[in-house]
């Protein structure tokens, strides 16, 4: 097992920081608006937990590009990749535009989740600027998804981590008025967002539609951005949308749990906002390992060495166990040193402090679980893991945390008790299932299936070059 360790690392690291991209955005402007008041913080978090479910919908469907761009790439095939950089820039610039479309809904639905009036009034200027973001957003994905395809992975990492400066200059600057700015409060986060997704779509469009080493890869005949061709839109949405959905999904229920909390009062919900916004950092580590189990077990699955291929889901159990364990010890010993970076209000303190100890104890489990996904994956065991997941969430985990948190009158707390329930009950339900997926004897022979291929763009993503 223990020569699976390097090699799982090497494919994670890449992955975590293109994640943390992401994330860090929302941690930026949550750490900024903080400052100016528990209100304005929970009103950031209402708008990130409706808004980042439209924005993983979009990441999702833009993920059915990188299969196909890579076996395009594999074959050699230059003038299908031409056809293909059409339809992702295409399909992805109408999903945004669709995406934009219901963001600006979105003001319409916040009255009635049963939040402060307050909050409500501060969040819906909010989400309908970022709202806007996220056009730009998905044409910035269109072009990453396609060179990523081809295995040029510096240049969109290089972006993410610029356009999080640029975002963070420019929150400095907008909310409090710094550098000649006008002093925008709240809005000024949005407004930062919007502006550096709005840079970070020109630069990763210039870079591909520029660059000589491109060149042969890109449409010889400018006109074929006029017709896009129908069948690269469905192929990319015909992966990408099962995708989307899912992480939908899930990442819905953590927006359930946020709206919960805010019908408990505006102390509490700052205080899940905090100590959510600094688990989802830990837990992005965890993906970029999923993202290393499912293209080492996929490989060694195909490969016809299923022992081996057991020895590296096993592996990549390990390390999620080991990092979240120690992120977990982490959180609790700074559960008091962390929520000040975001809010100075004496209970948001308090009672951030109390559920980062709940967000320790749910580390391992949320570590294992999402490794448990991706190794599966890798088997192309997609979905009974995926009902085991949606289950256990919408089944078990918020039905649960209202029951202790309205019931039992636990508050936050029993919020977040039922999330770890939930998170727990999955992490040890698909480690059982991957023990028995991956005994030899227990899986068909492995064929050409759309799973393989996005193992195969995976490893391109990551290593540069074709898996094998």
């Amino acid at each position: 097992m223990k020569k699976h360790i390097r090699p799982t690392l090497l494919l994670a690291y890449p992955v975590v920081l293109s994640q943390l991209g992401h994330v860090l955005v929302g941690v930026c402007d949550s750490v900024m608006v903080g400052q100016l008041g528990k209100l304005p913080l929970d009103a950031v978090g209402m708008g990130v937990s409706t808004t980042t479910m439209l924005l993983v919908l979009g990441l999702g469907i833009s993920m059915g590009s990188v299969p196909r761009v890579a076996a395009a790439n594999g074959r050699g095939d230059e003038e299908f990749l031409g056809r293909l950089l059409v339809g992702t820039v295409w399909l992805n610039t109408l999903v945004g535009v669709a995406l934009l479309g219901l963001s600006q809904l979105l003001p319409l639905l916040l009255p009635h989740l049963g939040q402060a009036p307050e909050v409500v009034a501060l969040a819906t200027p909010w989400v309908r600027v970022v709202g806007l973001s996220l056009l730009p957003m998905m044409v910035f994905q269109g072009f990453r998804e396609w060179a990523e395809g081809l295995g040029l992975t510096k240049q969109a990492m290089q972006l993410s981590i610029a356009g999080n400066v640029v975002n963070a200059l420019l929150c400095y600057a907008l909310i409090f008025g710094h550098f000649g700015a006008p002093a925008m409060g709240l809005m000024g986060a949005a407004w930062a967002t919007l502006l550096s997704r709005i840079g970070m779509a020109v630069l990763m469009a210039q870079f591909v539609l520029r660059s000589e080493q491109l060149r042969s890869r890109r449409p010889a005949d400018a006109t074929q951005w006029l017709r896009p061709g129908l069948d690269e839109l469905r192929g990319q949405l015909a992966l990408g949308l099962p995708i989307g959905m899912q992480m939908m999904l899930e990442v819905g229920a953590f927006s359930v749990s946020y709206l919960m909390i805010g019908w408990i009062g505006v102390t509490p919900q700052a205080a899940h906002q905090i100590a959510i916004n600094v688990a989802s950092v830990t837990y992005m580590a965890a993906t970029g390992i999923a993202a290393a189990a499912t293209i080492r077990v996929g490989n060694l699955r195909g490969s016809g060495d299923l022992p081996e291929a057991r020895q590296a889901g096993f592996a990549a159990y390990w390390l999620a166990f080991g990092f979240m364990v120690a992120m977990g010890l982490l959180l609790l010993a700074m559960r008091h040193v962390i929520p000040p970076l975001y809010n100075h209000d004496p209970l948001v303190l308090a009672q951030a402090a109390t559920l980062l100890t709940i967000a320790a104890a749910f580390q391992v489990s949320d570590g294992l679980q999402v490794v448990g996904l991706g190794a599966l994956r890798g088997l192309e065991d997609v979905k009974v893991p995926s009902v085991v997941a949606l289950l256990a969430y919408w089944a078990i985990a918020l039905p649960l945390g209202y029951y202790l948190g309205f019931g039992l009158h636990l508050g936050a707390v029993g919020v977040w008790l039922g999330l770890l329930t939930g998170l727990s009950v999955v992490a040890v339900v698909l480690l059982l299932r991957f023990r028995r997926e991956s005994q030899p004897g227990a899986l068909p022979p492995t064929g050409p299936t759309d799973a393989g291929l996005l193992m195969d763009a995976e490893a391109t993503l990551v290593l540069g070059q074709p898996a094998g």
